[in-house]
């Protein structure tokens, strides 16, 4: 193999028809759901015996039996299986407001051969992300302003055609990558009267080349997270940007929001794996003139992409940094007696610069959380050596139960340092009184990152609605924070006339010299309350009130989009946002890219 190698050979987008690309989107479309989240066959449900199970082969919880989660969700949210409520199994076109496309536009885009679509469905799908207001609105056949026109692009100069258009034109485009957004960046502004342009980039999903000896590949910004890592694990390579969306997101979002990944501890967050980046603005190509580590040659034009949610162009061609295939890999987990011990013990590794691959804490109601989606026990024996453990834990070292928390680990590398590295993170964790839980319980942990997210459309069904958030806070501040939001979610329920105790939990997912990032979970059963989404988002915001006053920031990885804009200023300071809004008018003096994200 040569040093660059390029990819697909053969396979060049003049030899590719449009009409393919349309018929591979329109496939994707098909096997993901149009109301809620990942894939048509694989779901959370209760059988005929009321227990609990996931459907589909795609996970390895797939057709297990969840003996406990039933009890757990009705002891939790006060929720019943007699309670259910219901859903639109099927899009009604008929309730999808009509495609307005300027006709000048459109005759335009048909000699250029770049497929398109007016269909409702193919609308619909790419007008949403994965807000909890989306996907209720969906579930209820609530339709407010969805893009007018989707368009496929297969490539760079296919991007840059449909700009110049969209100029000429004086149309609205809104890139669309992966769909994952949970900051409603996706959301057409409902006063938008120009015909909106969805660009679907998910037919730019080659790998142009990959450089051997720099350990570099270049991109197309379309390509999904998971076939990324299959593609470059075919020539023995990875990124290991690994956020939980991987299945879904895409490497043009991940640069879009500045995402992070789990494995962020040894990889990086996207900013730290990023070479270059290509982009098409209305002004033309934003692009550096070279491929180097680093440059100094004032601000650096990446920092106004990354992050940037859709604002200023399309992302269409990345350079990032790869790494061979780790030899080595090795989950773990540790069990502290409460949560802020592990908190300490984490803080220590991070100051010790030791940390692993990922190395994630979960709380208590969390751990429960997670203990009651176990599958059933296939055996005896299994059965007998979970009860020894929880004996041993709770009774032998007098670990509380109802207090105790998990850290889940995972080591990528040599495999003799990676067992150094492990010696190194247990003897840390010993002396914080934390015990070794097994590697089972470690990779179960981070398999279940990936399902987690189904669980809300199963919630839906009964009554009961949640959602995530993250903040990055100072280590001296985490305690506090976590334990003030989980506070004033439970008192803002309350006053907000919630009937049942809210489910509120956190836990430590990414660590860094300075600080930690801080993911929660919030759920409520919403039985007797009329306008629950408007409830749901008074508390999400005293939530995010409550982050800021703890000193935590607006987001860790999540972005902005329009959900949390009105607090742009207080974050960033007006001088701040001043120059944001300079570069937008400088590259987008007619707000071509009118998403009205960040600003």
């Amino acid at each position: 193999m040569t040093a660059k190698t390029h990819c697909g050979e053969g396979k060049g987008r003049d030899d590719c028809t449009h009409q393919l690309a349309v018929k591979s989107s329109i496939h994707r479309q098909e096997l993901l759901k149009w109301n809620g989240w990942g894939y048509n066959d694989s779901k959370f449900i209760f059988n005929k015996k009321g227990q609990a199970e996931f459907t589909g082969r795609r996970y390895r919880l797939g057709g297990m039996v969840l003996p406990t989660f039933k009890e757990w969700i009705e002891k939790t949210f006060g929720a019943s299986l007699e309670h259910k409520s219901t859903s639109r199994a099927s899009l009604n076109v008929n309730d999808v407001p009509p495609s307005v496309v300027n006709e000048e536009f459109l005759r335009d885009l048909i000699a250029t051969k770049i497929s398109y679509s007016q269909d409702a469905e193919d609308r619909v799908f790419r007008g949403h992300g994965h807000c909890l207001h989306e996907i209720f609105a969906l579930r209820e056949g609530i339709f407010r302003r969805i893009p007018d026109i989707v368009v496929w692009p297969v490539c760079h100069e296919d991007v840059v055609k449909i700009v110049e258009l969209a100029c000429k034109h004086s149309l609205c485009i809104i890139p669309f990558g992966g769909g994952t957004s949970v900051s409603s960046a996706l959301e057409c502004p409902e006063e938008e009267k120009r015909t909106i342009v969805s660009l679907d980039t998910s037919q730019m999903n080659r790998i142009l080349w990959i450089d051997e000896k720099n350990l570099t590949a270049c991109v197309e910004a379309g390509i999904v997270g998971q076939d990324l890592e299959k593609q470059l694990a075919e020539s023995g390579f990875c990124t290991g940007h690994e956020p939980d969306s991987m299945e879904f997101s895409s490497l043009g979002g991940w640069v879009a929001t500045r995402a992070s990944g789990m494995k962020k501890n040894i990889y990086g967050n996207i900013e730290d794996l990023v070479i270059h980046i290509k982009m098409v603005t209305p002004r033309g190509i934003v692009e550096k003139n070279c491929q180097v580590p680093r440059m100094s040659t004032g601000p650096d034009i990446h920092h106004f992409i990354m992050g940037s949610e859709g604002t200023l162009g399309v992302v269409t061609e990345v350079t990032i940094k790869i790494r061979p295939v780790p030899e080595y890999q090795k989950y773990g987990s540790v069990v502290f007696p409460n949560f802020e011990r592990g908190v300490a013990c984490l803080r220590e590794v991070a100051k010790q610069r030791c940390a692993p691959a990922s190395i994630r804490l979960v709380d208590n109601a969390q751990f429960q959380f997670g203990h009651a989606l176990k599958p059933q026990v296939a055996s005896i024996f299994t059965s007998f050596l979970d009860g020894l453990k929880k004996f041993y834990i709770t009774k032998f070292k007098g670990f509380d139960p109802n207090v105790l928390c998990v850290a889940t680990l995972l080591f990528e590398g040599d495999r003799e340092k990676v067992l150094q590295h492990e010696k190194q993170v247990y003897d840390i964790a010993t002396k914080f009184g934390g015990l070794a839980a097994g590697e089972d319980n470690g990779q179960r942990g981070y398999m279940l990152t990936f399902v987690i997210a189904y669980l809300r459309d199963l919630g839906l069904d009964y009554y009961i609605i949640g959602e995530s958030f993250e903040t990055s806070v100072p280590w001296d501040r985490v305690l506090d924070l976590c334990r003030n939001v989980k506070e004033r979610i439970a008192r803002e329920c309350k006053e907000k006339g919630v009937q049942f105790a809210p489910f509120s939990t956190c836990r430590v997912t990414q660590t860094y010299d300075a600080g930690a990032c801080v993911y929660f979970y919030f759920a409520f059963n919403y039985r007797g309350i009329s306008d629950p989404i408007h409830v749901y988002e008074q508390i999400e915001r005293a939530a995010r009130e409550e982050i800021l006053a703890n000193g935590g920031s607006l987001s860790h990885h999540h972005g902005v989009g329009k959900l949390r804009k009105r607090w742009m200023k207080e974050s960033i300071s007006d001088v701040g946002l001043g120059m944001l809004r300079s570069v937008k008018e400088y590259v987008d003096p007619n707000n071509i890219f009118g998403n009205k994200n960040l600003l």
